[in-house]
């Protein structure tokens, strides 16, 4: 079972770059995925002697980040070295692997620069179509608090997901924040309090329903509802909550589209605290099973792992499969009797329980039989 697949992650070999490639490391590890490293020079170095010379030491380093990548046990992808435009290469490499997550870094901070966020991870973030997550120079990856801003939309519900994923298996808080727009009175007449408070009201009913597609159960969840400026206000909920990550769509409603990309929210991501990760039209996190096993123990294994991280109908299919392979396996009987539990659904719970018991019933009448045969012989 593997929920990302593969990582593409752009070092540059600077100190910041360090640290790029320890936190890829560590992330990889979480979700047992495989690295590509990827490395750009540039197309106009004029001197042939300087060039050959400046590829030898990009060759070099490649190998000994990807010798370290081999020995903490993660599977590596074959490096890309490659010459042109930096932000341009990355993106079309990480299309030519089919990359599930790019991992860059922020850029050198440059003293009295209020800007944090360098505008080589945000020309990447503009251009690229995959998620690309944003790690924060000398920020060790210890993932306790997730921010997730939404607005309704199909993208803010994909970022959405993949935060539910992560929060699950970093056994992290998952803060979602919507904001609405408050009214600002323009006539002395208009009671703005009022119209407020009916505003939040009416958010909170769209919050809500929003939520109810969503698999929450187990997950330590805040939900946060405020009015005000979407880029003010999730600056604000990070700093108050002390979050180690932020997950978003970059595109969709007005709200959070123009966190990331309008005049006004330019200066607000790149005034993010701490790393995060962004996401256009392909999920970070996408569940991928091994169909061609067909051992029992594999399934019922990958079964209990899913249910553990609260794929919760995809464990119900793997407990099936058991099934087909044998009707009569009772942990997985007993395993969908659990889920279904855990999803409220008593009747169908209530049902494979029954059906775990008159197995065991089934069995114990065989062996009786058995024995009672075996003394007829005497």
């Amino acid at each position: 079972m593997k929920l990302l697949k593969r990582i593409l992650v752009a070092i540059d070999f600077t100190a910041s770059s360090e640290n790029v490639l320890n936190n890829s490391i560590k992330f990889a590890k979480t979700f047992q995925s495989e690295i590509t490293l990827v490395h750009i020079l540039p197309d106009d170095i004029n001197n042939e002697k300087v060039e050959l010379l400046v590829k030898k030491a990009a060759t070099t380093h490649l190998k000994e980040a990807n010798d370290r990548i081999i020995n903490e046990g993660i599977k590596i992808g074959s490096p890309i070295l490659e010459y042109g435009n930096y932000c341009d290469r990355i993106v079309n490499a990480s299309d030519k692997i089919n990359a599930n997550l790019v991992i860059v870094g922020s850029g050198e901070k440059l003293k009295d620069d209020a800007f944090q966020l360098g505008t080589t991870a945000e020309k990447i973030i503009r251009k690229s179509n995959k998620p690309v997550f944003v790690i924060k120079n000398n920020q060790i990856l210890n993932v306790q608090n997730i921010v997730c801003p939404i607005d309704f939309s199909k993208e803010s519900g994909r970022a959405l997901n993949s935060a539910i994923i992560m929060s699950r298996m970093f056994d992290a808080k998952l803060v979602i924040l919507s904001v609405y727009s408050p009214f600002g009175q323009t006539f002395a007449k208009l009671d703005a309090v009022k119209i407020n408070e009916q505003r939040k009201l009416d958010h909170k009913k769209e919050f809500d329903k929003f939520l109810e597609e969503f698999n929450l159960i187990d997950v330590n969840l805040v939900k946060e509802i405020k009015g005000g400026e979407p880029a003010k206000e999730i600056l604000k909920t990070i700093k108050n909550h002390e979050s180690d990550l932020l997950i978003m769509g970059t595109t969709g409603k007005s709200g959070i589209s123009k966190v990331l990309m309008g005049s006004v929210t330019e200066k607000a991501i790149r005034e993010v605290p701490c790393s995060f990760i962004t996401l256009k039209n392909n999920d970070v996190v996408t569940l991928e099973l091994e169909s061609k096993i067909q051992d029992i123990e594999n399934h019922y294994t990958t079964a209990q792992e899913l249910f553990e991280k609260g794929f919760f109908e995809d464990s119900i299919n793997q407990y099936k499969i058991c099934l087909g392979i044998n009707f009569t396996h009772i942990p997985s009987l007993k395993g969908i009797a659990k889920v279904y539990e855990k999803l409220g659904d008593i009747d169908n719970a209530k049902m494979h329980r029954k059906m775990a018991e008159d197995v065991l019933e089934r069995i114990a009448n065989i062996k009786i039989e058995k024995e009672v045969r075996g003394q007829a012989k005497y």
